[in-house]
């Protein structure tokens, strides 16, 4: 959600700040802007919706200069309009924001009491005020900042240039990510901020990890870093391992598309990670706690992300008989959670950013509570503030709707799920081989249900007029229906609902009707039959079934249904990484038919760092 970068250069940087930008369309925007220094003058160039409008308003007037900052907006205060867009400016300073100014209302009020005239409706123009504020008083920009930082409340990421000074920049982040570039040195030295490694890797692959509270100045030739108590301290400079190479569809249609079809080997180079073929066993990274001290665990995490622990809370509690908790980021901290002592917090983020689960993850530890973290940024603030690291290996994921990154998750979860049995003694070596033999078979699964994209593609157009549509599955498979309805919404735009299978004459069965898709996830097993005596009370009341099962289901329950998708019949552990192929090329090609933004679809971010 929104990007920054900033460069102090030695040549031109317009075309550099947007390639930067390109490399964080990811994140997701609906506005964005650049601000270069040339002349004595602050040059700003803005525009609503995507980066294409900004490259054309850059070709009709081009924006010189040897500094500059940028930025990609999703909208928070203010619609997304181009005078919303970052960057703001006041005449002497010019800023880009990530996160949210909780106080600026009342900074606002503050600053128009002073006659200062604004031209956004956004909360990032005031710090630009409040800024020139302390300068217009006789502060060099050093001390401006220095000044302002402690004023402002929420969540920020900031990068600052100042009209006068073409040969600096002042960054800061509190619970937003900030990451400083390190260029090269000498007659073209230079140095970088961004919101992320991936944005940087064009220009060095020497980067530092600003920490919560840190602010820098940034020249030509070093930075200096300050933390929160304007102590001046250093940050590990280290190789970011981003790939300075665009990150590319290659011959698919979207990158989501491209990310669906990476499943088998992403998920095949994360359980390497964590599988010893040798012996059968899991091997977690060495361990500075007791797993199998562990009393109760709590997950929490986001989203797509929530609906990958709620799968894993069947594993814990049926392999390592731990009980489980489970929360959404957004809610965790405010019904003020009891924690148990030797209790382990799991939180899990694709990005390791997320502002909610972030701030879920210091309530737990500032409560005595040991951290581990599934995550698929191993530099993240998450990974950094962690006492167990679990990256899952996935690679970046560009497209707004997490599909490998969730495959993956799983993957970790269910290895992590295995190891806890274990150290706990619940599970003997012989069924940890077992576990980890079928875990091993998930890849050839995941390819094999790949195989029924076409047979998917041609049914679509079923669900595509739709506009409710409901998800029912059992047991593990009920995440996977939340799952299921959540990609419908987010890349077609459809109003879909996941249910329990068993809850549909509690309230739900009274939507069923021949208007309304109803899409069944059961695979033969042992909830096989109870799911199928749900399908047909759905049936019977006129529901349009879409049956998602193996060979074995639909031979015994496929017929009068709308539709149906062959899965490879597989052992129910991997059951889950399987049947979330059929789901996300269901939502995927009914968002072709509509003709939505796949990659990006409307209102939605791929990193949220603001609660």
């Amino acid at each position: 959600m929104c990007g920054i970068i900033g460069i102090v250069g030695s040549s031109s940087v317009a075309e550099r700040l947007l390639d930067g930008l390109r490399r964080m369309e990811y994140r997701g925007y609906d506005s964005a802007g650049i601000c270069t220094l040339h002349g004595g003058e602050l040059v700003r160039r803005r525009a609503e919706g995507k980066l294409v409008n900004l490259a054309r308003v850059l070709a009709s007037d081009p924006a010189p200069g040897t500094v500059g900052i940028a930025h990609t907006r999703w909208a928070t205060h203010g619609a997304p309009t181009a005078a919303n867009a970052h960057p703001h400016a006041t005449g002497e300073v010019a800023i880009v924001h990530n996160g949210i100014i909780e106080n600026y209302k009342e900074l606002r009020a503050e600053l128009a009491a002073l006659g200062r005239a604004f031209e956004s409706e956004t909360d990032t123009e005031i710090v630009a005020h409040l800024i020139s504020v302390e300068i217009e008083r006789g502060a060099d920009p050093v001390e401006a900042v220095r000044c302002v930082l402690p004023r402002l409340r929420g969540a920020f990421a900031l990068a600052i240039a100042f009209r006068q000074h073409p040969d600096l920049l002042i960054g800061a982040r509190l619970g937003s990510p900030l990451v400083l570039g390190y260029g090269p040195q000498g007659e073209e030295a230079e140095m970088y901020l961004g919101s992320d490694a991936l944005a940087l890797a064009p220009l060095t692959q020497r980067i530092a990890y600003l920490e919560e509270g840190d602010w820098v100045v940034l020249r030509r030739t070093g930075a200096q870093i300050y933390d929160a108590g304007n102590n001046p301290v250093t940050r590990e400079i280290r190789a970011s391992g981003a790939s300075a190479a665009a990150v590319e569809k290659g011959n698919y249609r979207h990158f989501m598309q491209k990310e669906i079809y990476e499943q088998p080997t992403v998920v095949a180079q994360t359980l390497a990670s964590y599988l010893r073929r040798s012996d059968n066993s899991v091997a977690l990274p060495q361990l500075d706690f007791d797993l199998s001290a562990v009393r109760r665990l709590t997950i929490v995490a986001c989203g797509t992300s929530f609906y990958a622990g709620m799968v894993a809370k069947y594993w814990f509690e049926q392999f390592a008989r731990v009980p489980v908790d489970i929360d959404v980021a957004s809610e965790f901290r405010y019904r003020d959670p009891v924690f148990e002592e030797g209790g382990l917090a799991l939180f899990i983020s694709q990005s390791g950013e997320t502002a909610d689960t972030l701030a879920a993850l210091r309530h737990c530890k500032a409560n005595g509570q040991t951290i581990a973290v599934v995550v698929n940024v191993p530099t993240s603030t998450m990974a950094r503030e962690a006492d167990l690291l679990l990256p899952t290996h996935a690679g970046p994921e560009i497209g707004v709707a997490s599909t490998k990154a969730f495959t993956c998750q799983l993957a970790v979860l269910a290895a992590l799920a295995a190891h806890m049995a274990v150290r706990k003694g619940r599970l003997t070596r012989d069924q940890e081989a077992e576990i980890v033999r079928h875990l091993l078979e998930a890849p050839a699964a995941l390819n094999a249900a790949l195989g029924h994209d076409d047979d998917i593609a041609a049914m679509a157009h079923l669900i595509a007029p739709a506009r409710d549509v409901l998800y029912l599955g059992r047991g593990q498979d009920f995440p996977l229906a939340l799952e299921g309805a959540l990609k419908l919404k987010e890349i077609s735009y459809i109003h879909a609902e996941g249910y329990a299978a068993g809850e549909m004459k509690h309230g739900p069965i009274a939507l069923i009707d021949e208007a309304v898709p109803v899409v069944v996830i059961a695979p033969s097993g042992p909830l096989f039959e109870k799911t199928v005596s749900n399908m047909e009370e759905v049936r019977a009341r006129g529901g349009q079934v879409v049956l998602i099962s193996d060979a074995k289901g639909l031979e015994v329950a496929g017929d009068g249904c709308i539709a149906t998708i062959e899965m490879p019949v597989v052992h129910p552990l991997i059951a889950p990484l399987v049947y979330a192929i059929p789901v996300q090329l269901l939502a995927y090609h009914v968002a072709l038919i509509k003709g939505t933004d796949v990659d990006q679809p409307r209102n939605l971010a791929k990193s949220v760092t603001v609660e």
